[in-house]
């Protein structure tokens, strides 16, 4: 069942008065419960890509439906209440707030939501355990080390169930070792909740884990293959 359906979808900038065509009409459906890597070189349009997909911006034309929902009906508001419902983002910048508990960072979306203080910190408890940081509930984030706070912001992401989670280059501040455990995790992640991930990378050593990979050049798909 498709998730999402991206149909001829462009993205033009104006740089001065220049046009800046950054995707040429972008057709792709991507199913519930895929593990799918969108990579290539930069400026490949990999991030423009992203932030469509993530309803964070809107096609200069094209149409985008998100679980059915054609997204061009929805005004600003109702978009911006819809996102928040149905997709989590994970940041190359982590995104932590630093006077925060990694536990308390992970609440923090329950608790804007009104979630109320002993269900949030139960809930964001679990999730941190299921990444491994059962022990690291207490931590800051400069006490922590890039892999551990990139966990921290998938638990934070995780923690509200979305259908769709969005992860721009979510290695790229990390080594090659916790690189390959992030994207593992993520991996892990999906098959045990059912969470649909959509990740970029311009590292092909990451491709090994995933359902699909999409490859991306000069705002163009190149090649889009199914994994064995």
């Amino acid at each position: 069942m498709s998730l999402l359906q991206l149909r001829a979808v462009r993205r033009r900038f104006m740089l001065g008065e220049t046009a800046i065509d950054a995707l040429h009409g972008i057709s792709l459906d991507i199913r519930a419960g895929e593990f799918l890597a969108v990579w290539g070189p930069s400026g490949s349009g990999k991030s423009t890509l992203m932030n469509l997909i993530g309803l964070l911006d809107a096609p200069t034309s094209g149409e985008i439906f998100f679980a059915g929902q054609d997204t061009r009906q929805l005004n600003d508001d109702a978009l911006t209440a819809f996102r928040a419902q149905q997709i989590g983002f994970v940041f190359q910048s982590f995104n932590l707030v630093p006077v925060l508990s990694a536990l308390e960072n992970v609440m923090l979306p329950l608790q804007i939501r009104g979630v109320g203080e002993a269900e949030a910190k139960a809930r964001a408890a679990q999730v941190l355990a299921e990444v491994g940081l059962e022990k690291f509930t207490a931590s800051r984030p400069d006490k922590l080390s890039g892999g551990q706070r990139q966990r921290v912001a998938i638990a934070r992401t995780l923690v509200v169930s979305p259908k769709l989670v969005i992860a721009d280059e979510p290695t790229a501040n990390l080594d090659s070792d916790n690189s390959q455990m992030i994207v593992e995790l993520m991996r892990e992640m999906n098959r045990a909740k059912g969470v649909t991930f959509v990740f970029t990378t311009h590292d092909p050593r990451l491709l090994q884990h995933v359902d699909r990979k999409i490859l991306l050049r000069d705002g163009d798909i190149q090649s889009d293959e199914v994994m064995a």
